[in-house]
């Protein structure tokens, strides 16, 4: 048997668990993130991400759901993976270059001393072209009424290197619901044939011009605490849809991330995020010699 050391982590309660891959990797990380994330059974998280090496930027993240499927990118994620690299001494530079499935993503992190107290993101520009976010429709989807379950609902879609689908509510209700209820309401939309390749949903009600309140179904993982591409995409919509300022705070169940949608300057048109990167627990997990592999070097 071999041991293999493990990081958990979470930005805003939406938590992984972090694997530095450098050297030597799990074998399948898809079925690893499934047995790890169960929170009954293993050590629980929404999923599995690893810090790998990479020939374009300073390092590399790789990111598996709860389910074993592959993530493209998560603004949370992104953050504790940004920190977990640089106080570990992988990744020295400030901000940081990292690679994702998305595209290259650059952090900046706030330091005490050496120790990282919070991120920001430059999450890059939001992708509202229909068939490249990808739904099956043409143009842009912003207030466009889809059938589900029987019941018209006006969406919003945005892609943040991921897709999701922004339903503006008009009171608290969604928020109450329980947990059996929300999943249930998730899952028609994630599964509906309009998005090819699933969607995360996200729930939003605009308190104030500079206030969102957010509850979301991440496709892969379910309900989870927190989600920043999600986070990203209802500033899109919101501003799309004329229900808050370009910069507002997103107000979720782990916590507030601070968004941006730049309109002018170098940076116009780039979403920028801003929040925590908290470290939980570090430990082992005892795997058989044939489910770790050496990395090999480019």
């Amino acid at each position: 048997m071999a041991k293999l050391e493990f990081t958990k982590m979470h930005g805003c309660g939406n938590d992984y668990i972090y694997i530095v891959a450098m050297r030597s990797r799990p074998a399948d990380p898809a079925a690893l993130s499934v047995r790890l994330s169960d929170r009954h059974f293993g050590v629980g998280g929404d999923g599995l991400i690893m810090l790998a090496p990479s020939t374009s930027a300073d390092i590399r993240m790789e990111m598996y759901n709860a389910d074993g499927s592959r993530g493209d990118m998560c603004g949370n994620g992104i953050r504790c993976l940004a920190r977990l690299a640089f106080e570990r001494g992988l990744v020295r530079a400030n901000p940081m270059v990292v690679e994702t499935d998305a595209g290259l993503k650059t952090v900046s992190l706030k330091l005490e001393g050496r120790q990282v107290v919070a991120a920001t993101v430059d999450m890059g520009e939001p992708i509202l072209d229909a068939r490249m976010i990808p739904v099956n429709a043409d143009g842009r989807i912003i207030d466009y009424p889809l059938e589900v379950a029987g019941q018209i609902e006006q969406i919003t879609a945005v892609s943040m290197g991921n897709p999701h689908c922004v339903i503006f509510v008009a009171d608290a209700a969604v928020f109450g619901l329980g947990d059996l209820d929300f999943a249930a309401l998730g899952r028609k939309f994630e599964h509906h044939p309009f998005f090819p390749k699933r969607v995360n949903t996200e729930f939003i009600q605009a308190v104030s011009r500079r206030r969102l309140k957010m509850r979301v179904w991440e496709r892969g993982s379910g309900e989870t605490w927190a989600c920043g591409t999600g986070a990203c995409a209802a500033l899109v919509a919101a501003v799309l849809t004329n229900h808050v300022d370009r910069a507002a705070t997103v107000e979720l169940r782990g916590g507030n991330l601070e968004i941006e949608w730049r309109e002018s300057g170098p940076d116009a048109n780039h979403v920028f995020m801003t929040g925590n990167a908290i470290e939980v627990f570090r430990g082992e997990i005892e795997l058989s010699a044939d489910e770790i592999v050496s990395v090999r070097k480019a």
